[in-house]
């Protein structure tokens, strides 16, 4: 399975909020042995969010959207993803439902909260509503798009909500040596030539090791490449003794 990440928002592309969404998205697909194969960053436009999610949707098994929900003006992503497939928008009635009954469990803590529920609750005509267990706004499933709020833990409430929805047979091993990036080049190389494996080397200074991962589709060619290179670049499966 191969998925795409799309995250909402120009707090994210100006610098001034980190994008942990996309990276905590990654890994958790990861775990699952799903291949996560473009990450992107949009503004709070409607047309530019609309293109890429049309365009991802027929590229990838699955496209993840997340933030801008809600009623703020900038909050123009449910729009977006309509237009991505010519829907219109919809007041959802489960949706609608859950919105009312958060704001009637929150009004003693917020008594001069004023929330609009119908235009919370509205999403994209005849899409699947995913309740927002840790927050107010809903997410939405359109086809092979699935939309996430932005606000972290509401996003991971979410998605743990809908993630046996995502399965993929890719599966990776890591192993670690201490010996410099530049004289693993050709084991590296070969290791990708001889086994239906990719190999990426990652270096990290402060430990004073690089880290290598090997993914493929096939656990055994998985099991096989990592076997010969750590004979080939005297590596390890786990860091030694005074690295991190």
């Amino acid at each position: 399975m191969q998925v795409a990440l799309v995250t909402v928002g120009d707090e994210l592309l100006a610098g001034d909020t980190v994008n942990t969404n996309a990276s905590w998205l990654a890994a958790r697909l990861a775990e699952r042995g799903v291949s996560v194969r473009r990450v992107l960053v949009v503004p709070d436009e409607r047309a530019e969010i609309a293109e890429r999610v049309r365009a991802y949707s027929e590229a990838y098994d699955a496209v993840l959207v997340t933030g801008g929900l809600g009623g703020t003006p900038d909050d123009v992503t449910m729009a977006a993803v309509a237009d991505a497939f010519d829907r219109d928008l919809a007041v959802d009635d489960l949706a609608l439902a859950d919105v009312e009954e958060t704001l009637e469990a929150i009004a003693g803590d917020y008594p001069d909260l004023e929330v609009d529920a119908r235009a919370e609750a509205t999403i994209p005509a005849g899409s699947r509503p995913l309740i927002n267990r840790g927050g107010l706004a809903p997410g939405c499933v359109i086809e092979n798009v699935y939309v996430l709020p932005g606000i972290p833990d509401e996003m991971k409430t979410m998605f743990e909500d809908i993630e046996d929805e995502f399965e993929g047979d890719s599966v990776s091993e890591f192993l670690y040596t201490e010996k410099p990036e530049a004289n693993l080049v050709d084991a590296l190389t070969d290791a990708g030539a001889q086994f239906d494996v990719t190999v990426g080397c990652y270096p990290d200074r402060d430990a004073g090791h690089n880290r290598l991962k090997v993914t493929g589709d096939d656990p055994e060619q998985v099991d096989a490449a990592t076997a010969w290179l750590a004979e080939e670049v005297d590596a390890d499966e786990e860091p030694r003794d005074g690295d991190d």
